[in-house]
């Protein structure tokens, strides 16, 4: 049964769709994040189910109840920005104890939620610190534990983790699931990012132009994609009409194909009966991407970076498979 339920929704601003029409439906526990590129609308969303903007059209209902013109304070929604928002005058303790404050709770039990907090998201010693004297990662924990500690019905994060490096982003994004887990928490996360989205999310909603164009566990998006979009989007796909499927795969294709670059294996060419020249490759880490030109076809295939000695230079003659049951044809 859905616990979040986003009913027929849209919204403009100055006369322009930003989205139109939206219908999800969000379980109760679950993790979902809305994926997509700058200006499809997931960020509008998320502040409309937070109560921070106004739909045009529709409904929002939390379990069961509608919410639709509830104000912000009464719905039991925690969020979390990508900013921060937090108090510069004020210690971690305090930031964190705000809600708690407004709330009226006293100030044993303030404490309690507080160190509860701290100790929940890893700040212990820092209680005491200033905005200005923490990382950007503890700051983002910090704005975590403020939403947290209301003990909300429902958590939103807007691109929590853009502004920081990769190494505290990872680790930081970890610790997020980890909580969410732990505390059983209904999460809506958005992000632009696909890393993010596939390794966190029970379901990812794939936006587009104001439209959902695809939801569904990170395996489905990753190996099926809907459309062409949704390919380029999530993956790293060579995409091929249908003369050049037919053409590498020598048979006839209705439509377009997508192809993972890890769906083409290299093989000595006494053992393939296609056969390519590397064109060039890029380092990603334990991965080498190759582009291969197979039969006037350029082609991205991965590799495992196993050492120096393995790596195909331009130029080089190879054998190619492609498996098969991994290719998948899209709008």
């Amino acid at each position: 049964m859905s616990f979040f339920e986003i009913q027929n929704l849209s919204k403009q601003y100055a006369g322009r769709p930003v989205f139109r029409d939206l219908d999800l439906n969000i379980a109760s526990g679950e993790f979902i994040t809305l994926l997509g590129p700058s200006g499809c609308g997931k960020s509008t969303l998320l502040r409309c189910m937070a109560g921070l903007s106004r739909p045009d059209q529709g409904a929002l209902f939390m379990a069961g109840e509608e919410i639709t013109h509830l104000p912000p304070q009464k719905r039991g929604i925690g969020m979390v920005f990508q900013s921060y928002a937090l108090f510069p005058n004020m210690t971690v303790q305090q930031n964190i104890a705000f809600g708690l404050r407004m709330q009226g709770l006293s100030l044993s039990k303030q404490h309690l939620a507080v160190q509860e907090m701290i100790e929940l998201v890893e700040l212990t010693g820092k209680e005491l610190a200033m905005p200005d004297e923490l990382s950007g990662g503890q700051k983002q924990r910090v704005a975590l534990a403020r939403a947290l500690v209301v003990r909300p019905r429902l958590l939103l994060l807007d691109e929590p983790l853009s502004a920081l490096d990769a190494r505290i982003r990872r680790h930081l994004r970890e610790q997020i699931r980890a909580i969410q887990q732990r505390l059983g928490l209904t999460t809506v996360f958005v992000t632009h990012d696909q890393e993010e989205a596939l390794t966190l999310s029970d379901r990812i909603v794939l936006m587009h132009e104001g439209k959902i164009v695809q939801a569904g566990s990170a395996e489905s998006l990753y190996t099926r994609p809907a459309s062409r979009f949704a390919a380029q989007f999530i993956g790293q796909y060579n995409l091929l009409t249908a003369a050049e499927a037919q053409t590498l795969l020598g048979r006839t294709i209705a439509g377009q194909l997508a192809i993972r670059p890890e769906s083409i294996t290299l093989l000595p060419i006494t053992d393939s009966q296609l056969t390519g020249r590397v064109l060039d490759h890029q380092l990603l880490g334990n991965v080498i991407r190759y582009r291969i030109d197979c039969r006037g076809i350029i082609l991205k295939v991965d590799a495992l970076n196993r050492d120096a000695a393995t790596l195909l230079p331009a130029g080089h003659e190879i054998g190619l498979s492609v498996a098969e049951p991994e290719l998948c044809e899209v709008a």
